[in-house]
């Protein structure tokens, strides 16, 4: 790029015509001073810290970053959170020095100095800063990095009120330089500050983590960070390859190659031996235990992250990956550093792997892995409600425990893969857990009229996760080419039957794949759910006192009663994507001898689909014994319901009927999902026509009975239908023609609803729609309840 090939010629001019400042070893007498990438001078007087900046026009990674956060979920801004990686570059203009930050989503890999300054030219960049220079020699300029480092560069004002938190901005006042983890080092500079931000009110979700929500205090910090040596070979992105991308558009392409260009994220990784079979590794890949984890957590994280060894093990790889404890006194968010942290949140949240990652070339400096802390004693909470164990005071849950130790493993797996380069594949849980970067749902069976927990989740990598790592970080020899050899380590994938689905494919609001669902299990979605509707009957039958510790509250049996009534939620997610799917995969053309394209669903499965998810709609199903309303009182003074519990049309009292209501709300919206019955309608030779779906729902549902009024549950059940089908009707992503076969069925139930005389749930749906038709405008004043969340488990 020009910036790099210029830059001594802008180095030694910058640094001309210093009179005007003051001397710079004069102006910092008395400071603390620290010598690093670039030298720290700290004022314990004006609580000022100074940058001294020797490198002008030089690139160099800038990494933001929260290492205390605001302990919400629902906000967002968690304790050990990485911002965005910038490639920047100090200039100076006159009396000033400005943070310039490079465009490198626009470039011209060229050896033409005009073309690329062309393209610099072209788009622009952004300044993230400017300092007034205070001092200088002819070595460097010294700049007041103060105001920087307490500003918002972490966009935390802007989060709060992206959440309706309130109207926040830094108070100077009430912040200041973190003087602990202010350090400089070779290859990079660590700065960190203590930032109040203050609005005049601040919201509830604050108010529930903060001791005052119109003042929240947390930890920023900037890393300042050398730009690697040469040395590293990018590697080219494929779609199937199961990495994530960087990716960048290149102005100088010839005209018969693409512009868009697509790397992988990845560690450098190199033999100390390139010839030898098996070679110790230049720079291994270390990660760190956070020191606040506890154990038997603590073991169980450094286990499931240790499952990496084995794969680079089989690359040839000795000792290139390894899981330690964090020095003492080390700075987490120090770029020296890979770490895993373990991290609290008030409400259980989702955990997650971050990367700080050269823009230039995907090359990964450092992996930060964000463990929510809450989430294991969730699957200790399933194991309970599934078992009921506590049939002695002192019930032994050893089993429950391991069950819940046994996800912590797989989800440290996970979160470390993520840093590693790689993307989720939802697909993997398909084909006997493939993947470690699928999202499991605990694999449970019934045996001697007992739900058995004991294989919930699969130890150690899958075939996917060996190949994926392989397709990053496998070293080719000089007669090979490495993209021939990539090309055929992916056609070798596919043909021992491995397939990839990620997110955008998988995620259920708008996808068409049959292939890739979140937290699901087994080939076939159908009879997994069938199967999970059998676990649950029987965890049903078996649930009440004996789910619960000695001294706990009855009413607790509230929390764990609903990751077991919705046991099947996922599975029915799964299964509802059936309808109207498609069979494709991430392909590009000369991969196979032949193109796949896409695949409708087979239809019977379709049909079995629709015919299993319409049974969670009966009372059968959805009832709980009269035994178990009776024992579940109101929550005990001291607890409360939180949005982890069912909500309650009953006031304070416990409410199965609301519960039945959420639990049918959302298997009627994953049916008549807009989009799903968008893609339905235009699938050619498909029996399963819109008309017909709805006939088999109201057949379910609604014109279920006819000669009695319906119970109370399945009364409910038929209100749900009726509002989330008018919510489809006028949903915007609906098809016009779709919602006109869909207003058609709605005016036969019209028709037939009136003539139900002695029915007052029909003739009130009657009235309704009658009005609806009339004015055009949905009036019910019933809005389903939604599902307590269940993500992540």
């Amino acid at each position: 790029m020009l910036r790099l090939i210029v830059c001594c010629v802008c180095f030694v001019s910058s640094f001309s015509s210093l009179a005007a400042f003051s001397d710079l070893s004069r102006f910092t007498q008395g400071f603390n001073h620290q010598q690093g990438y670039f030298d720290l001078y700290y004022d314990n007087n004006s609580g000022k810290v100074y940058l001294a900046v020797d490198k002008l026009h030089l690139p160099f990674l800038f990494q933001s970053s929260l290492p205390q956060g605001v302990g919400s979920n629902d906000i967002g801004l968690d304790r050990g959170q990485l911002g965005d990686t910038r490639l920047v570059q100090f200039e100076r203009f006159g009396n000033k020095v400005l943070l310039r930050q490079l465009n490198t989503t626009y470039r011209a890999d060229s050896n033409n100095l005009s073309e690329q300054q062309s393209v610099d030219e072209a788009f622009a960049d952004s300044v993230l800063a400017g300092f007034m220079i205070v001092a200088a020699d002819n070595r460097a300029l010294l700049i007041d990095y103060t105001d920087f480092l307490l500003s918002d560069i972490h966009g935390i004002a802007q989060r709060l009120e992206q959440q309706q938190q309130g109207k926040f901005k830094p108070d100077a006042n009430r912040s200041g330089v973190y003087v602990p983890r202010t350090k400089a080092f070779i290859q990079n500079t660590e700065l960190e500050s203590l930032v109040t931000f203050s609005a005049k009110t601040g919201g509830k979700l604050l108010a529930s983590v903060t001791p005052d929500a119109s003042s929240v205090t947390v930890h920023l910090h900037h890393s300042l960070i050398r730009l690697p040596d040469a040395g590293y070979t990018p590697r080219e992105f494929d779609p199937f390859s199961g990495y994530q991308l960087v990716d960048y558009y290149d102005y100088a392409a010839a005209l018969n190659e693409p512009m868009h260009k697509k790397l992988i994220p990845r560690y450098r990784l190199q033999k100390k031996n390139p010839a030898a079979n098996h070679s110790d590794v230049v720079k291994p890949i270390i990660y760190y235990l956070d020191p606040g984890i506890p154990e038997p957590i603590r073991s169980a994280l450094r286990d499931g992250a240790m499952w990496w060894a084995q794969a680079f093990n089989a690359l040839g790889y000795d000792n290139a990956f390894d899981v330690r404890d964090l020095p003492q006194n080390a700075d987490p968010m120090d770029v020296r550093y890979n770490v895993i942290q373990w991290v609290h949140r008030a409400t259980r949240g989702w955990s997650y792997g971050s990367s700080v990652v050269d823009p230039r070339t995907g090359e990964i400096i450092k992996g930060h892995v964000t463990l929510g802390s809450l989430r294991v004693r969730q699957d200790y909470l399933i194991a309970l409600g599934l078992t009921s164990p506590f049939k002695q005071g002192n019930a032994d849950t050893e089993a429950q425990q391991q069950m819940a130790l046994a996800r912590i493993r797989q989800l440290a797996a996970h979160e470390v893969g993520h840093t590693l380069g790689l993307a989720h594949n939802f697909a993997a849980s398909e084909h006997q857990m493939a993947s470690v970067m699928d999202y499991p749902h605990p694999y449970l069976y019934v045996k001697n009229q007992q739900v058995q927990i004991d294989q919930a989740y699969p130890s150690g990598l899958g075939m996917w996760d060996m190949y994926s790592i392989a397709y990053g970080y496998k070293t080719f020899d000089s007669s090979q080419d490495p993209k021939q050899a990539l090309t055929a380590l992916s056609a070798s994938a596919r043909a021992n039957g491995l397939t990839f689905i990620t997110d955008r494919d998988a995620r259920p609001s708008d996808s068409v794949s049959a292939s890739g669902s979140l937290w699901d299990n087994g080939s076939d979605p159908v009879a997994e759910l069938q199967r999970i509707i059998e676990v649950r009957k029987l965890a049903l039958s078996q649930f009440g006192i004996n789910a619960i510790a000695e001294n706990m509250p009855l009413s607790s049996l509230q929390t764990s009663l609903v990751p077991i009534y919705l046991l099947h939620r996922y599975q029915l997610a799964a299964a509802a994507k059936l309808i109207g799917g498609i069979n494709y995969s991430y392909e590009l053309k000369g991969q196979s001898s032949a193109a796949i394209g896409t695949q409708p669903v087979d239809f019977a499965r379709q049909q079995a689909a629709v015919k299993t998810i319409l049974s969670t709609l009966n009372s059968e199903f959805l009832q709980l014994s009269p035994q178990l309303i009776k024992l579940i009182p109101p929550f005990a003074f001291g607890d409360s319901r939180t949005r982890e519990d069912f909500s309650s049309r009953n006031g304070l009292a416990f409410d199965p009927l609301t519960a039945a209501e959420a639990a049918s709300g959302y298997a009627v919206s994953q049916l008549l999902a807009p989009q799903r019955l968008n893609h339905l309608a235009v699938q050619q030779g498909n029996p399963l026509t819109i008309n017909k779906l709805v006939q088999q729902l109201f057949a379910a549902s609604i014109q279920a009975k006819t000669t009695e009024q319906p119970d109370k549950l399945q009364s409910r059940v038929n209100f749900v239908v009726l509002e989330q089908l008018m919510k489809v009707i006028d949903d915007q992503q609906l098809a016009p023609a779709v919602r006109a076969q869909l207003v058609a069925s709605t005016k036969a139930l019209q028709s037939w609803l009136q003539q139900q005389a002695d029915n007052a749930d029909a003739q009130l749906m009657a009235s309704q729609l009658t009005r609806y038709f009339k004015t055009g405008k949905w009036q019910s004043n019933f809005n389903v309840t939604p599902m307590p969340p269940g993500s992540p488990i």
